[in-house]
């Protein structure tokens, strides 16, 4: 197949001259945007002034809006022909189970002509608990912290407005995301501080990407997602999170972390690590592979983590 035709190859000519708008242009919108083609007019919303230069630098056109502030978002309506959205819901709202940004951005984006393609980057986390078990997209969601349940209330939206409007939707499940280049996108930061691990009789499976490999999941989420489609984002590990940090340690030729039984965690470990260990799942990858056709440079943490400079 010539290469023009592939999701990692050069674009249709019939896909030239769009116009992407990147919300939530952090690491991953700015890896994105850097492996599209020049011929594609780039832009981001920011709320930062301080973000601007660094936008521009990467080609891209910054836009003044903030997803807080509905009424700023008004010039995006009509403004795209396709959109990926990064942005996280809020880490605190009176209704811990909604997410207004999400809601903001699709109300702004109905005010004029729709774009083509959307893409939402969620979280695995939706899956909640699964003790363990291989997944794949049709597994009920169950969420169990706060920030799932409005990625869940985010999803539905992108739903209803896929459907509502004919606009092709494209959900993308993400789990743990690293990349050397990344920053706190590697285990050395906490290997160095000593954090401790469940033991092995306690511990969970851990899912993984790295951001390269996402980015260009995004990328051909964009124009080759089947619409109003989900996809888990993973790479082809199966480690349980001890042995993933056991990995890191010894290719950085660091100490293993120390092994803590889950009923004296919660004495060592913050709030935010706990819960994370109180999921473990194993994601399919296969959607990825067969329907976005994404060959991944990093199959798995081991050959993502051999970059890592120590």
């Amino acid at each position: 197949m010539p290469s023009n035709l592939t999701p990692l190859g050069a674009l249709p000519s019939r896909f030239r001259r769009q116009r992407l708008l990147i919300v939530g242009c952090g690491d991953v919108g700015l890896r994105v945007a850097s492996q599209l083609p020049r011929r594609l007019t780039l832009m981001a919303l920011t709320s930062s002034l301080e973000r601007v230069p660094a936008l521009r630098a990467a080609g891209i056109t910054p836009l003044q809006g903030n997803l807080d502030a509905p009424a700023t978002l008004r010039r995006l309506a009509g403004l795209a022909t396709r959109v990926v959205h990064l942005a996280p819901p809020p880490g605190e709202h009176p209704d811990w189970r909604r997410d207004p940004r999400t809601l903001a951005l699709l109300r702004a984006l109905r005010l004029r002509s729709l774009p083509q393609s959307l893409v939402y980057g969620s979280t695995s986390g939706v899956y909640g608990d699964c003790s363990g078990a291989r997944i794949d997209e049709t597994r009920p969601v169950n969420p169990r912290t706060p920030r799932a349940q409005r990625r869940v209330d985010a999803e539905g939206q992108l739903r209803f407005f896929g459907r509502a409007t004919g606009t092709p939707v494209h959900i993308l499940r993400i789990p743990g995301i690293y990349a050397p280049d990344r920053e706190g996108g590697t285990p050395r930061g906490r290997l160095l501080k000593g954090t401790p691990v469940l033991q092995r009789e306690d511990d969970v499976y851990t899912n993984h990407i790295h951001a390269d490999d996402l980015a260009r999941a995004c990328r051909a989420a964009l124009w080759y997602g089947r619409p109003q489609r989900v996809v888990n984002v993973c790479d082809d590990t199966e480690l349980l999170m001890g042995d993933y940090f056991d990995l890191a340690a010894d290719l950085y030729a660091l100490p293993r972390p120390p092994r803590v039984a889950r009923s004296t965690a919660q004495e060592q470990l913050s709030l935010m690590l706990l819960s994370f260990m109180g999921e473990s799942r194993r994601l399919s990858n296969r959607r990825l592979k067969k329907e976005l056709g994404l060959v991944l440079r990093y199959p798995t943490v081991s050959e993502g983590l051999r970059d890592v400079q120590p």
